[in-house]
Protein backbone atom coordinates (compact mmCIF):
# COMPACT_ATOMS: atom_id res chain seq x y z
CA UNK A 1 0.00 0.00 0.00
CA UNK A 2 1.19 3.32 -1.37
CA UNK A 3 2.90 6.00 1.83
CA UNK A 4 2.18 9.45 1.60
CA UNK A 5 4.20 11.83 3.65
CA UNK A 6 4.05 15.44 4.27
CA UNK A 7 6.93 17.97 4.99
CA UNK A 8 7.27 21.26 5.86
CA UNK A 9 10.16 23.20 6.36
CA UNK A 10 10.79 27.02 6.82
CA UNK A 11 13.80 28.37 5.03
CA UNK A 12 15.88 30.57 6.76
CA UNK A 13 15.69 34.38 5.62
CA UNK A 14 17.75 35.50 2.41
CA UNK A 15 18.52 31.16 1.82
CA UNK A 16 15.00 30.65 -0.42
CA UNK A 17 16.49 30.36 -3.88
CA UNK A 18 19.19 28.04 -3.19
CA UNK A 19 16.57 26.14 -1.14
CA UNK A 20 14.41 25.87 -3.55
CA UNK A 21 17.05 24.95 -6.10
CA UNK A 22 18.94 22.36 -4.37
CA UNK A 23 15.24 20.88 -3.21
CA UNK A 24 14.72 20.59 -7.19
CA UNK A 25 18.03 18.66 -7.85
CA UNK A 26 17.33 16.71 -4.82
CA UNK A 27 13.73 15.76 -5.51
CA UNK A 28 15.18 14.71 -9.15
CA UNK A 29 17.60 12.29 -7.29
CA UNK A 30 15.46 10.78 -5.27
CA UNK A 31 13.68 8.94 -7.85
CA UNK A 32 16.98 6.83 -8.32
CA UNK A 33 15.77 5.25 -5.18
CA UNK A 34 13.48 2.56 -6.39
CA UNK A 35 10.55 2.90 -4.01
CA UNK A 36 9.98 6.31 -3.94
CA UNK A 37 6.78 7.20 -6.60
CA UNK A 38 6.48 10.71 -6.08
CA UNK A 39 7.70 13.87 -4.99
CA UNK A 40 6.33 17.65 -5.14
CA UNK A 41 7.29 21.07 -3.71
CA UNK A 42 4.51 23.58 -3.03
CA UNK A 43 5.68 26.43 -2.79
CA UNK A 44 4.17 30.19 -1.69
CA UNK A 45 2.71 32.30 -4.34
CA UNK A 46 5.13 34.83 -5.86
CA UNK A 47 4.87 37.96 -3.71
CA UNK A 48 3.84 36.26 -0.14
CA UNK A 49 5.60 36.75 2.93
CA UNK A 50 5.87 32.49 3.84
CA UNK A 51 9.37 31.12 4.11
CA UNK A 52 7.39 27.45 4.71
CA UNK A 53 8.05 24.78 1.48
CA UNK A 54 5.78 22.14 1.64
CA UNK A 55 7.50 18.56 0.30
CA UNK A 56 4.61 15.47 -0.74
CA UNK A 57 6.01 11.79 -1.50
CA UNK A 58 4.57 8.95 -1.69
CA UNK A 59 6.27 5.62 -1.29
CA UNK A 60 5.86 2.10 -2.69
CA UNK A 61 5.22 0.81 1.08
CA UNK A 62 6.50 1.63 4.61
CA UNK A 63 9.77 -0.83 3.85
CA UNK A 64 10.94 1.91 0.98
CA UNK A 65 10.00 4.74 2.93
CA UNK A 66 12.30 3.31 5.52
CA UNK A 67 15.00 2.67 3.22
CA UNK A 68 14.81 5.95 1.61
CA UNK A 69 15.18 7.62 4.80
CA UNK A 70 17.91 5.47 6.09
CA UNK A 71 19.92 5.74 2.61
CA UNK A 72 22.98 7.81 2.84
CA UNK A 73 21.27 10.06 -0.45
CA UNK A 74 18.78 11.21 1.75
CA UNK A 75 21.11 11.69 5.26
CA UNK A 76 23.45 13.52 2.99
CA UNK A 77 20.20 15.79 2.05
CA UNK A 78 19.30 16.01 5.36
CA UNK A 79 22.72 17.42 7.03
CA UNK A 80 22.68 19.97 3.67
CA UNK A 81 19.09 21.37 4.09
CA UNK A 82 19.17 21.58 8.31
CA UNK A 83 21.70 24.74 7.33
CA UNK A 84 19.20 26.55 5.14
CA UNK A 85 15.91 25.64 7.02
CA UNK A 86 14.22 25.52 10.16
CA UNK A 87 13.54 21.82 11.93
CA UNK A 88 11.13 20.01 9.58
CA UNK A 89 8.07 18.73 10.23
CA UNK A 90 7.22 15.20 8.98
CA UNK A 91 3.81 13.75 9.19
CA UNK A 92 2.12 10.72 7.11
CA UNK A 93 -1.12 11.22 5.53
CA UNK A 94 -3.76 8.55 6.19
CA UNK A 95 -7.22 10.20 5.53
CA UNK A 96 -9.18 12.17 2.43
CA UNK A 97 -5.82 14.11 1.76
CA UNK A 98 -4.06 11.23 0.90
CA UNK A 99 -6.57 9.63 -0.96
CA UNK A 100 -7.35 12.23 -3.24
CA UNK A 101 -3.62 13.78 -3.62
CA UNK A 102 -2.99 15.19 -7.14
CA UNK A 103 -1.90 18.55 -8.33
CA UNK A 104 -4.71 19.69 -8.66
CA UNK A 105 -7.18 18.77 -6.07
CA UNK A 106 -10.66 17.72 -7.49
CA UNK A 107 -13.90 19.39 -7.27
CA UNK A 108 -15.50 18.57 -3.58
CA UNK A 109 -18.59 16.30 -5.15
CA UNK A 110 -16.24 14.20 -6.98
CA UNK A 111 -14.76 13.53 -3.39
CA UNK A 112 -17.91 12.72 -2.06
CA UNK A 113 -18.91 10.78 -4.73
CA UNK A 114 -15.89 8.64 -4.82
CA UNK A 115 -16.29 8.50 -1.00
CA UNK A 116 -20.14 7.22 -1.06
CA UNK A 117 -18.68 4.58 -3.67
CA UNK A 118 -16.39 2.95 -0.70
CA UNK A 119 -18.58 4.18 1.91
CA UNK A 120 -22.01 2.25 0.94
CA UNK A 121 -20.65 -1.21 -0.42
CA UNK A 122 -18.25 -1.58 2.99
CA UNK A 123 -21.27 -0.72 5.07
CA UNK A 124 -23.88 -3.06 3.70
CA UNK A 125 -20.55 -5.93 4.33
CA UNK A 126 -20.60 -4.56 7.68
CA UNK A 127 -23.98 -5.16 8.05
CA UNK A 128 -24.47 -8.34 6.81
CA UNK A 129 -21.11 -9.36 8.17
CA UNK A 130 -21.38 -7.98 11.51
CA UNK A 131 -25.11 -7.76 11.69
CA UNK A 132 -25.58 -11.51 13.34
CA UNK A 133 -23.13 -11.04 15.94
CA UNK A 134 -23.68 -7.50 17.14
CA UNK A 135 -27.65 -7.73 17.38
CA UNK A 136 -27.77 -8.37 20.88
CA UNK A 137 -25.31 -5.31 22.25
CA UNK A 138 -26.88 -1.86 22.96
CA UNK A 139 -27.68 0.08 19.78
CA UNK A 140 -24.38 2.69 20.55
CA UNK A 141 -21.89 -0.12 21.21
CA UNK A 142 -23.35 -1.72 17.94
CA UNK A 143 -22.58 1.52 16.58
CA UNK A 144 -18.98 1.83 17.44
CA UNK A 145 -18.09 -1.22 16.57
CA UNK A 146 -19.35 -0.82 13.01
CA UNK A 147 -18.25 2.86 12.66
CA UNK A 148 -14.43 1.67 13.68
CA UNK A 149 -14.77 -1.40 11.27
CA UNK A 150 -15.86 1.04 9.09
CA UNK A 151 -12.91 3.42 9.36
CA UNK A 152 -10.28 1.13 9.27
CA UNK A 153 -11.46 -0.35 6.32
CA UNK A 154 -12.16 2.74 4.15
CA UNK A 155 -8.55 4.12 5.36
CA UNK A 156 -6.37 0.81 4.92
CA UNK A 157 -8.55 -1.29 1.94
CA UNK A 158 -11.33 0.63 0.22
CA UNK A 159 -10.45 4.10 0.03
CA UNK A 160 -6.88 3.56 -1.78
CA UNK A 161 -8.57 0.85 -3.96
CA UNK A 162 -11.70 3.20 -4.84
CA UNK A 163 -9.08 6.28 -5.80
CA UNK A 164 -6.80 3.56 -7.99
CA UNK A 165 -10.15 2.61 -9.98
CA UNK A 166 -11.74 6.68 -10.14
CA UNK A 167 -7.91 8.13 -10.51
CA UNK A 168 -9.07 8.60 -14.65
CA UNK A 169 -12.25 10.27 -13.58
CA UNK A 170 -11.21 11.99 -10.71
CA UNK A 171 -8.80 13.89 -12.50
CA UNK A 172 -10.24 14.47 -15.54
CA UNK A 173 -10.36 17.74 -17.91
CA UNK A 174 -13.57 19.01 -16.06
CA UNK A 175 -11.80 18.70 -12.64
CA UNK A 176 -9.40 21.09 -14.42
CA UNK A 177 -11.59 23.68 -15.58
CA UNK A 178 -13.74 23.19 -12.11
CA UNK A 179 -11.11 24.41 -10.18
CA UNK A 180 -10.74 28.11 -12.23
Amino acid sequence: MPIHVAITRKVLPGKEDEFKEALRHFLGDSFLHGGVHGAAMMTALPGSESREIGILRTFANQAERDAFYNSKLFKDWEAYASTLTEEPVYRELTGLEAWFRSPVPPPRWKMAAATLCGVYPTSLFLTYALGPFIQELHPALKTLIVAGCMVGLLTRVVMPQVTKVLRPWIQSSDTQSAQK
